[in-house]
């Protein structure tokens, strides 16, 4: 069954998500990270510019490097080329998550967010899976 981990309470949710693509990137984990093509934009320039002295190896998904890329980029999980981690900064539920062994759910404090991350919890829930909760900050 998938790991599911709501983290919540982050601030802004894009330098959260980047914090947590380094940390799988170093742990030597493939992650892929979801969301729609907008926010991805958003999100990979996030990742060249929240560390000036760090890279973290990162495309789109489709490319012709995705393979062997260690955070891949994607608004459709059939592209996904593995199944580890998935990040998802989407407002829905992934319809594929459970192929993944390990989902982190980031949930920002605009309201927005927070409406949409209790809606994904509770889907979590009311289907039986366990879930880790961590809040940050006070």
């Amino acid at each position: 069954m998938t790991r599911i981990d709501f983290h919540t309470n982050v601030g802004d949710s894009l330098l959260y998500a980047c914090r947590l693509a380094r940390k799988a990137y170093l742990a030597g984990q493939p992650i892929v990270v979801l969301a729609d093509a907008a926010r991805l934009r958003a999100f990979d320039e996030r990742l060249w510019t929240f560390s000036p002295l760090e890279f973290v190896p990162h495309c789109m998904a489709g490319q012709p490097l995705a393979e062997r890329t260690p955070v891949v980029l994607a608004t459709d999980l059939e592209a996904a080329p593995h199944h580890r981690v998935l990040l998802n900064l989407g407002a829905t539920v992934p319809a594929q998550f459970a192929r993944f062994e390990r989902l982190l759910e980031v949930v920002g404090n605009a309201e927005d967010e927070l409406l949409a991350g209790r809606e994904r919890y509770r889907f979590y829930r009311d289907r039986g899976y366990a879930l880790n909760n961590y809040k940050q900050g006070a």
